[in-house]
This record gives C-alpha cells, structure tokens and sequence, in this order.
C-alpha cells in the first residue's frame, strides 16, 4: 500500500482546478484500488479520478482510466472489471496518477489523504464492449431523449434501470451522456436495437460549462482551463467525425467559454420551468447573429436507484423528435446536425412540423417563403412563426390535428413555437404534484409559474436568402 497526505488550498485551485498525486505501479499488478479522504461538505467538493502512464497535458488523447467526479472516495481498476467510470484493461506498470479535481475548496483549505493498494492475482485481460450497429428499416419520425445519467457517473441508478425507464416512455433513441467518462458503454453498445438504439454520448464537465458529444467512442480529454480550450474540444471531437453541443445555457451552469463551433445546442433541459427561457433567448441570439445551429433538448435525467412512473419531471421530458429514414444511430446523428426535428414536452407532447416552399426543418430556402406548420395535440395554445427579429406571426391552434400558415420574407431564418395557453394551468398543476408538497426547485418563485411563458414545443429553424 502506498499512502499520500497533501493540503489543498484555493492557491492551487486557481493555478489548476486538476491536481495531481503520481504514484508507481510495478510489474505483474492486476489490480489498483485507490481511497480518498477529505473533509467533504457543502463548502468543499473534490472530484475523484485516474489517469495511467500514456497521459499527457491537456489535451491527451490516451491515458484516461477513469472518473467518478464528488459522487465516490474510491475506485478500483483490474485487468477484467473496474468500478463504474472507470476501464478496466490491460495495467502497465509506471507513473499513474489520481487526478484530483479541486471543486469546490474552503477558505482554510482541506486535508487530503489518498491510499493506493495493489494486487497481482491472476486475472485475464476482458475486452471492451463492442459496438452494435442496429436499423430500423422504416422513415418516419423516432423520439429519444439527448441527455441522461447512469451510476457510471452521479446517478444512483443502474443502465438497466435507465433502459427500463427508456422503454416505459415509449423511446426509440436514448443518448447516455454520463459525466467524462465513456464507461457506460459496457452495457448499451451490446444492448443497443433496433427497438431501442442507443447513441454515443458522454458529457464534457468542468465548473464553468458543459457540452455533450455525441457519436464519439472515443474518450475526449475534459480538462479545459482556459476560456480559449473550447475551440480544442470542437477540434478533438469534429476530428472524430462527432457533434458538439452545448448544454443547459442558463442558470446555474452557463456556457462560460468562448462559444466554438457546435453542431447543436440544448435549448431545453428538463422541465420548462427549469428557466429555460434563458437557453432559449439565448440561441434565438445565437441564430440571429447569423449562426446555422440545431436545436436539440434533452431531460438530463439522473435515473434513481429504482425505476419511477411516468411524470413531468422523469425520462425525456422534454423529448427531441427527428425525422429518420431509418431508425439507427448514424441516422439520428445526421438528423440533429442538420436540424430535421423539433424538441416537445414528453414522447406524448404536441407535434410540430414546420415546412417552407416545400423543405423540412434544417433547409436553407431562397427568397419569399410560403410555410406552413403541422400540429397535432395542442388544441387551444398559441404558435408563434420567429425570425431575427422575434415574433413576426401569432395565431391560435384551433384543433387537435390543425395546419397554420406563414408567407413573407424572414430575417435569416424562420421557426416555430407552441406556447401553452388553454393547457397552462394542467401543465402547473402537474408540475406541483410531482413535487409531493415540496418548495420550488431552481430558485423559481410563484411569479415565475403564474407569468412564465410555457413552452410546449420548439422547432429547428428554416434559413432563409434573400436572393
């Protein structure tokens, strides 16, 4: 066993927010358990990881072997199993390091003591999942969820549990995005189908913004410390042929970086009333600079350690709805980066199919437009038609199954909204019992619920030319 005892002040959180104890592993281990101890509290968080002799500084391509961030003290990594979040595989010997990251740091520092053992038992070499590739041969519109968490990162609840919840909702795609790590393929890629595809995501976490990447198998280095260090993700990850995007814009994790260039951006996570009207005004900016960004949502679901019922505040609320050739993961992929698709309020919300001189969602159209909008299932709220400018059309949805229309010519682009107007108060009510007597989550106030704009769904927008 090898023991390390370190103070951690603010001194070197503001140097780093990544700290590191080396410690060597000899040959023949097959098997490294690692401890940590600290004075954990609300005012002092320190994330827990690992790193093995092929890393480098940021950005390293090799060398992760793992991260669980404040939700464990210890781990272990062997030739054949490792704790959640993190790769079990072959162990080299040399230089490792417990990456420590500095989170949260009292005024008067805190103690840390770090315990590394080792164990040369016989174990085999198990090798990582293999990726399935599933289709579903039918075109048609397929509804998933773009953000979700599992016991691979802070989630108390297992893959399993998660596919359940997946099913019970009725999903056709699910995008587990678990915290830096890439560990929860163990389970989907060998349980990815055509009933359920699973899509490759892991999402990039520091303290001053996350993203999530999609379509990557591939660790991406998470380590930004400089506002200039998300032009490297996009990099790191568009070379890989991945998306990025950009989550919950808003309080109270913004986007603190420089905005590189993304593919999509997570217009709504969870329930509506989780402010997302500020994401939302924030890529109306976005696409009003001149932007061609997609839209996605995604309920950033932390699955509990038992499998909850259906409600506002579960899997895929809100859900993201693409219009597929067919149902697969490459399909999904193409489908967010070019913006076919809208984001609505649960697998059962509104339908919102925006078209203009004839092209879906995610088309680029030259001169004035004729549109026309499909919904279904918002009888009595109001669509509202956007450009650059903001709201340029109102009208009322007067049935279940209703088409509005639009004709002008729009400021760069043209979008849509269903704002809830006769289902307002059935969508409050349902948000207070799902809170079961409990005060207002995110810092809401009773203003807020009583004169918030609800949105029910939002669509990708149309870019619009002049000439």
């Amino acid at each position: 066993m090898q023991e390390f005892s370190v103070r951690i002040s603010r001194k070197h959180q503001a140097a780093n927010p990544y700290f590191y104890v080396p410690f060597d592993v000899p040959e023949g281990v097959t098997r490294i358990d690692v401890t940590l101890g600290y004075p954990k509290s609300e005012q002092c968080i320190i994330d827990l990881g690992a790193l093995d002799p092929q890393a480098a500084d940021y950005p390293s391509e090799t060398g992760f072997r793992g991260w669980s961030g404040g939700a464990r003290d210890r781990f272990f990594i062997a030739t054949d199993d490792a704790t959640p979040g993190y790769i079990h595989g072959e162990i080299s010997s040399g230089q490792w390091k417990v990456m420590l990251g500095l989170y949260k740091v009292p005024a008067e520092g805190a103690d840390v003591h770090v315990t590394v053992d080792f164990d040369r038992s016989p174990r085999p070499v198990a090798p990582q999942p293999t990726r399935q590739f599933p289709v579903r041969k039918q075109a048609g519109w397929y509804r998933g969820d773009l953000h979700c968490h599992t016991f691979h990162s802070d989630a108390a609840g297992s893959p399993e549990l998660l596919h359940a919840a997946a099913k019970q909702a009725g999903l056709d795609f699910l995008a587990v995005a678990d915290h830096n790590t890439i560990t929860q393929r163990r389970y989907f890629h060998p349980h990815s189908s055509s009933d359920l595809v699973f899509v490759r995501a892991m999402e990039i976490t520091t303290a001053v913004g996350h993203a999530n990447v999609f379509g990557v198998d591939d660790w991406i280095d998470f380590r930004m410390t400089k506002p200039e260090h998300a032009h490297t993700l996009a990099r790191l990850v568009h070379e890989r042929s991945g998306l990025l995007s950009i989550n919950h814009d808003k309080p109270t994790i913004p986007w603190d970086y420089d905005l590189p260039d993304i593919d999509c951006m997570e217009v709504w996570q969870s329930h509506w009333l989780a402010w997302n009207w500020v994401s939302l005004e924030r890529y109306q900016q976005r696409l009003a600079s001149g932007l061609k960004i997609s839209a996605i949502g995604g309920s950033d679901y932390h699955q509990p350690a038992r499998l909850m019922p259906e409600g506002p505040l579960v899997l895929a609320r809100p859900t993201t709805v693409l219009y597929l050739e067919e149902l697969s993961e490459d399909a999904v992929l193409c489908a967010m980066k070019s913006g076919r698709g809208y984001v609505t309020e649960s697998p059962t919300g509104p339908h919102l199919e925006l078209i203009a001189n004839g092209q879906p969602m995610g088309s680029t159209v030259t001169g004035p437009v004729t549109a026309k909008v499909v919904v279904r299932g918002a009888r009595g709220d109001n669509l509202l038609w956007l450009d650059a400018s903001g709201i340029v059309g109102e009208e009322i949805i007067e049935a279940d199954d209703w088409i509005g229309h639009y004709a002008g010519s729009p400021d760069r682009f043209l979008r849509t909204e269903i704002a809830a107007v006769e289902s307002r108060e059935t969508i409050v009510n349902a948000f207070r019992d799902a809170l079961a007597g409990k005060t207002l989550p995110w810092q809401l106030s009773e203003e807020d619920l009583a004169s918030r704009t609800i949105r029910r769904a939002i669509s990708n927008p149309i870019y619009c030319r002049s000439v």
